[in-house]
Formats: C-alpha cells, structure tokens, sequence
C-alpha cells in the first residue's frame, strides 16, 4: 500500500430490503446512495433498475461541462442489465448528463447499423439484423431508441472493428477485453472518469473455487496493464486517481456447495475494502475503522471537484493527503 489508502474495513450497510448483488452494488458506488431496487420490468432476478439520484458521471459533467464520450463505463458480457446505469432518473440531472458505454453489446448494435448500412448482406441477412437492432433499441424504454453514442464512439468502433473485425473471434474476451476497451479508450477517447466494471470472478457460480482465483488473476493482470497505460501518457501520469471497490463482498457459509456467493445477504456479503492510489491521496496507509460504500461517491467528488450533493455526505478523510 505504499502508493495510497487502503480501507480494509468498509461495509455495505445492512438496511432492510438492501440486497448484496452486482448491480445494486454498481449503483451503490456510483449515486453513493442506497435503495431498495426493483427491476423495472418484475423480472425474477432481474437487475435493471433506475437510480432516483445522480451518478458521479452526471455531477461531473454538469459541473464541468464534460462532453459524453470522455465519461465512461466498461461493461462485460455477462451483465446486460448495466448497460443501462448511465444516467439516473433525477429531474435535474438525467439523461442529458449520462455517460457512455463500452461493451461487446455497443459495438455489436454499432456493427449492424453499418451492415445494414453498407448493404453487402443478403435480403434474409439484413431483415434478421433489423430485428435484431429493433430488439436492441427497445430494452431502454428511458432513450426511445435514440441512443447513439456520438461521432467519438463511433470513431472509436471503427478502429477497434478495422483491427478486430467482425467476427467476435479474435478480440479478447471476459475481462480482458474490458482492459483492452480501457487501454484503447484511454489513448482515443481521453476520458474524464471511468469505471470498469471487471467480472470474471463470478464465475465462481459454476461451482469452483478455481474459477474465482483465476478471476482475480486476471484482473489483477488488467489492473497493472491500464495502470502502466496511464503511466506512459504524459497528461495522465500524476494526475489521475485509481479507486479499486467491490461491488459486494462474498458469503462464508460453510455449508454451501457453491463458494464464495453473495446472494444470502450474511455479514460477509457486506465486508469488502476499497483502495485510492494517486496525487492527493496519502501514501502507505491502511485505515481499520468501519467505513461504508455510499462514502464513495462524495470522496470522489472532493478529489474531482463536483459536489456530490444527493449522496452520503460523510468523506473518507483519511485518503486525503
């Protein structure tokens, strides 16, 4: 920990009806407000939910004028339903503030507009993209199925596509492509604020712990690669911030056949730690009281400049230098 602050003991609290799942965890982090989500459709088990208040990539843009492309969120396959956590449903914020997304799912609606475009498919190929891209543009009833992304992302797409192509087999894949998105975002894009949201570790539910500590691995992999990214850049070495979170901790019951879950909300699915590395941030020390997730958010906006006015308000002073 000699480059920063390490809270080890931070907390999602336990209030009635708050459950441990990624994407309440996701939205936790970034209102830096609880609530007790529903997913918007009555899905059984289904995370897509609204946020009420603001996210930090609405303050910041408000504040700052900061275009969308330069506000991002990296997103993996395996969780659909966050590719909708752009923007909250405040009446002063919303979706005239939302930031961006990187994802398989971006590129691949971004893909069939320009097949269908270029017109080299056939009748019965292009009918079928057009379904599908009709399907892709209903699942945000909040956008109406305007949701383009603006001439950066799509600037941004056809690169990656003229090195990747459009097969799916030859870019990386899991979450080593969401190190690949942030790397690439990171020389073309110039973002503001980014989050990736890595994933591998939950496949864990299949049942082997194997599976978790190759996770960890790897994104530890991830970690070091965009770290060494913004280190060679001049305008971002010594002036970015690194927050590493979980969105939830892990359960401890011995008696389950599945390790390392978090859907049972026990003591432990709440215990997880987070980490700032960067300017400003003091260096070499580890904080053992009990803080609490929702301090995230404000603790960002004292570093970034915003004010985080609908989130928890109390700071994590000790990262402060």
């Amino acid at each position: 920990m000699r480059r920063g602050t390490l809270f080890k003991n931070m907390e999602i609290s336990q209030i009635k009806g708050l459950n441990t799942s990624h994407g309440e965890g996701t939205l936790n982090i970034v209102t830096g407000h609880y609530d007790q989500y529903k997913d918007i459709e009555g899905k059984f088990l289904g995370a897509r939910f609204e946020p009420k208040v603001p996210t930090i990539f609405e303050y910041l843009r408000k504040t700052f004028a900061v275009p969308p492309h330069q506000t991002l969120i990296v997103n993996g396959e395996d969780r659909p339903d966050e590719e909708f956590y752009t923007f909250s449903n405040h009446f002063a914020f919303g979706i005239d503030y939302r930031s961006n997304m990187l994802s398989l799912y971006r590129f691949k609606a971004w893909l069939m507009r320009q097949q269908i475009a270029q017109g080299k498919l056939s009748d019965k190929e292009i009918e079928k993209k057009k379904k599908e891209l009709t399907k892709w543009e209903k699942v945000d009833r909040r956008t109406k199925g305007d949701d383009r992304q603006g001439s950066e992302l799509e600037s941004f797409w056809q690169h990656w596509r003229e090195y990747y192509g459009d097969s799916g087999f030859v870019n990386p894949r899991g979450d080593r492509l969401l190190t690949e998105l942030t790397v690439r975002a990171i020389k073309e894009l110039r973002p503001r604020l980014i989050m990736v949201n890595y994933q591998d570790c939950d496949y864990v539910h299949w049942g082997y712990m194997s599976h978790y500590t190759r996770a960890v691995s790897i994104m530890d992999e991830g970690l070091k690669n965009i770290v060494e990214a913004v280190e060679r850049d001049e305008e971002y070495r010594n002036n970015t911030l690194f927050v590493v979170v979980p969105d939830c901790g892990r359960d401890s019951n011995p008696f389950l056949n599945v390790p390392c879950q978090h859907h049972f909300n026990s003591r432990s699915a709440h215990e997880i730690f987070a980490l700032f590395v960067g300017p400003g941030v003091r260096r070499g020390d580890v904080v053992d009281r009990t803080v609490d997730q929702s301090q995230i958010a404000t603790t960002l906006g004292r570093f970034m400049g915003f004010s985080a006015e609908h989130a928890e308000q109390r700071v994590l002073e000790e990262a402060i230098a």
